[in-house]
């Protein structure tokens, strides 16, 4: 049976169905040149085609997900977030899989962003098959298409011109190829005839170098951008592929590559849709792993586990800009997701069945692999930081303190105290952190104030549990306040100068409910 459009992903892979026809296997697309840190809104592309293998697959469709690593491009500049960049200014204008890894741990450049990538994916339940565009060059898989490039090359010039103003059309002999210096491997190269087979010929201007290569036998010749997606969307036979709003702007390189795929490749372009940027709020830590301005993959799991990283985009349509946050605002897109699987679980009621619909069908999308055997351990993000810090670190010793968890519950939860320890001690703002003073460790108040905080210990800390919520403690914390003739506000700042020594903290009420009695009675033994 087949499901109804409850999501962008399930609408799209009915438009892919209806537009491509019912077929064995629908391709879908994606890829990247690894010239730098591949960031956060690259992944954007990634996971909204997996998104969309994943409605296809769903309605019991099959579904090839190619990523293409587009590593026999050019390497043009040297990113500020590279080491030994003078290194690196050796080998501009290269096939950027021909740079060295300035790290030292891969081959080349080009294949230690790729896997960075490629050993991040299956954390978040994303799977493709890659696509190696050297490997591809290099091996002449392509040399039919290129040969059909050269002998649609008035076509093609046509075709780019279309969409471009006098000033910026094509001007005098135009090549829809460039060719690596097979002796400086340079593409500083200029074209000087085709034989109309499969013979080119060219020199270099760095080196002086010229030959003739065979097409069918040579991996330095390469088409341009704007040739090349088209050509290998009719190679791969690709029915899907998104792009970003650069791209898909009005004459953009998909409305040309359109035409191209049509006209000279004679397939019908991919389905497609336009995604937006991502911007980022406050810092993924004390320094970002790419020391940039670039957020990549791996610094948003270290906040967000692979389900909400997974729900940020699921759960935001592709054409819509959204940020992805490492400030106070994390608190919440936890408090958003909880609430969607609360909805998904139906332990909390829907307004009506299509609210219910639509959060299940996001939550199904948001999982790493299939929907779990039962409900998450749900403990509210800040409850969790506030657990941790006071466990001084100890993730383990604060997950310990939850009641009715399940066996199978505890490697979920594990994940969620990891984030919130990370984000606790790296990223949250100042007044968010604390740590319990040692006992004998006491903050200067006044006298009024420690014969209210000895008050706050005798009469209600050192019988706690009479209290079976935060309510019922918050009032008893009031009625000190009162009977001292003292302000709640101060009395507030004396406790938490006496606990934390810090004027504020997380609520008072349930932070001392969720400290041991024995430990509370310790710190203030002292007053």
């Amino acid at each position: 049976m087949e499901k109804k459009n409850q999501h962008w992903a399930d609408e799209t892979a009915a438009k892919i169905i209806a537009e491509k026809g019912d077929k064995d296997r629908y391709t879908c697309a994606s890829g990247i040149t690894p010239s730098g840190t591949v960031h956060i809104g690259n992944f954007r592309e990634i996971i909204s085609v997996d998104l969309v293998v994943r409605a296809l697959r769903d309605r019991g469709k099959k579904a090839r997900f190619i990523y293409s690593w587009d590593d026999y491009d050019v390497f043009r500049k040297v990113p500020k977030n590279m080491p030994k960049q003078k290194e690196l200014e050796k080998y501009l204008r290269f096939p950027i899989t021909m740079v060295p890894d300035p790290w030292e741990r891969d081959e080349n450049y080009a294949r230690h962003h790729e896997v960075d990538v490629e050993r991040m994916l299956p954390l978040v339940g994303i799977y493709p098959e890659y696509l190696y565009q050297a490997k591809k060059y290099q091996a002449a898989a392509y040399a039919e298409g290129i040969k059909t490039a050269l002998e649609h090359r008035d076509d093609l010039k046509v075709i780019l011109d279309k969409f471009r103003d006098e000033d910026h059309k094509i001007q005098g002999e135009w090549w829809p190829i460039s060719i690596f210096c097979g002796h400086c491997n340079r593409d500083d190269t200029e074209i000087d005839g085709w034989d109309h087979v499969w013979g080119v010929s060219y020199h270099c201007n760095l080196c002086g170098h010229e030959e003739t290569v065979d097409l069918r036998a040579t991996g330095g010749v390469k088409l341009g951008w704007r040739v090349d997606w088209p050509m290998r969307w009719a190679y791969e036979q690709v029915d899907f592929e998104p792009a970003g709003k650069d791209h898909h702007s009005q004459g953009g390189s998909f409305d040309t590559a359109r035409h191209v795929c049509k006209d000279v490749y004679h397939w019908e372009a991919p389905v497609t849709f336009r995604y937006d940027f991502i911007g980022s709020k406050g810092s993924p830590g004390k320094m970002s792993s790419s020391s940039g301005a670039v957020i990549d993959l791996a610094d948003v799991l270290r906040v967000y586990t692979p389900e909400i990283t997974r729900y940020l985009f699921a759960g935001t349509r592709p054409n819509t800009e959204f940020t992805i946050s490492f400030d106070l605002d994390v608190l919440k897109i936890y408090e958003d997701y909880d609430r969607i699987e609360r909805l998904a679980w139906k332990v909390e009621p829907a307004k009506d069945e299509a609210a219910y619909q639509k959060a299940r069908r996001i939550y199904e999308l948001s999982q790493v692999e299939t929907m779990p055997a039962m409900m998450p351990y749900q403990v509210p993000f800040r409850h969790l930081c506030n657990l941790i810090q006071i466990a001084d670190g100890d993730t383990e010793k604060a997950i310990q303190t939850l009641t009715g968890l399940k066996p199978e519950q505890i490697p979920g939860l594990r994940q969620r105290g990891e984030r919130a320890k990370y984000w606790a001690e790296e990223c949250a703002p100042e007044e968010f952190r604390f740590r319990l003073r040692p006992p004998g460790l006491t903050a200067e108040l006044s006298d009024a104030e420690k014969a209210a905080v000895r008050d706050l210990r005798d009469r209600l800390i050192a019988r706690i549990t009479d209290y079976g919520d935060d309510k019922s403690c918050a009032e008893a914390i009031y009625k000190i306040a009162e009977d001292h003739q003292m302000e709640g506000k101060i009395l507030f700042r004396a406790v938490y100068q006496a606990l934390i020594g810090k004027d504020q903290g997380p609520r008072l009420a349930n932070f001392i409910r969720s400290v041991s009695k024995e430990r509370l009675l310790a710190i203030l033994a002292a007053y």
